[in-house]
């Protein structure tokens, strides 16, 4: 991490946020052996000037993991160079763009990613929403629009190759618009695992869904075909929201394909202790607060990256002589 020379103020914040970081119990990756990655919505990112504490609080933070998915990051990219310049020069990062009218709220999503650790393997794409072909005018035309477009990006660590897709599903004013947009989310995302030119089976699924709880509708919908979260991130404590009882954000994967995960996971709670600790000089109000750092917290798990027996294993089962 390059913090550089801080102020006063700021060194107090990063001790505190340090502090509070420590208690998350986060397990250090090991090289080749193990990732953290992470999934966060910042609130706003670069929609408007933050302070350059909070930009070092941001960079402690993501620091903590190997890759992250980052929702909410808005046009302008300065304050994402400089959270990367403090993380330090191998610090990577593959983004989408935004769309430019009014309705994708001029929202991107970016990876975040260690390049010691995490490889970008080439496929960098926007999920594009399903279509269905209109018999009158023999045009296809989408079934809905996502407004947010999912981003997808392959990558690989040790001896596992992943595809990492990542969404922000609008809140909309009705629950039935995020009821479709997730079915259909859901059997898009089954397509293209069963693509037989698929980059690769092991397929996580990220970001910010919008599902307040496990038992309702919106989550069955988006786990209709299969995607399941990790058992680390089971608990009742895994709430996304600064008062962590809703399940805002999540990660899925297929388990019959992906058994990489560990018994590691949770939310990183950088909130508990209270605002004053980490901006002891100047008090912003809750609001300002969730915009300097953000309304949400990040969601992590560590996977198991040495998997060359379980790749032997399955060679042999596939070309096992009948």
């Amino acid at each position: 991490m390059f913090h550089g020379n801080l102020d006063y103020h700021t060194a107090l914040g990063l001790r505190e946020l340090k502090n509070r970081i420590a208690k998350g119990n986060i397990p250090p990756s090991k090289l080749d052996e193990s990732i953290n990655i992470a999934t966060w919505n910042i609130r706003e990112f670069g929609k408007s000037k933050r302070r350059k504490d909070s930009l070092h609080f941001i960079a402690e933070i993501l620091g903590q993991f190997d890759l992250i998915a980052v929702t909410e990051l808005r046009q302008n990219l300065s304050e994402l160079k400089e959270v990367r310049d403090i993380l330090g020069p191998y610090w990577k990062v593959v983004f989408s763009d935004y769309t430019m009218d009014p309705g994708g709220n001029g929202e991107r999503m970016a990876y975040i990613y260690d390049k010691r650790a995490v490889v970008f393997t080439g496929l960098a794409a926007e999920a594009d929403p399903p279509r269905k072909k209109n018999k009158e005018t023999g045009e296809y035309e989408a079934l809905l629009s996502w407004w947010r477009s999912p981003f997808i990006a392959s990558f690989s660590a040790g001896s596992f190759d992943f595809l990492l897709l990542t969404a922000h599903i609008r809140w909309g004013k009705k629950i039935e618009e995020r009821l479709r947009a997730l079915e259909l989310l859901a059997n898009w995302v089954d397509k293209k695992r069963k693509d037989a030119f698929s980059v690769d089976k092991d397929i996580l699924v990220m970001g910010d869904f919008n599902i307040p709880k496990l038992d309702d509708p919106l989550f069955k919908a988006i786990t209709s075909k299969g995607l399941q979260i990790p058992e680390s991130l089971r608990g009742v404590k895994h709430g996304s929201n600064l008062a962590m009882d809703k399940r805002y954000d999540q990660i899925f994967y297929y388990p019959k394909y992906t058994k990489s995960f560990t018994n590691n996971g949770g939310v990183l709670d950088f909130h508990t202790g209270g605002i004053d600790k980490l901006y002891p000089k100047d008090t912003p109000d809750f609001k300002t607060y969730t915009y300097e750092m953000s309304d949400h917290l990040p969601l992590w798990v560590q996977l198991n990256i040495d998997i060359e027996d379980e790749k032997l294993e399955q060679i042999i089962q596939d070309k096992k002589p009948k």
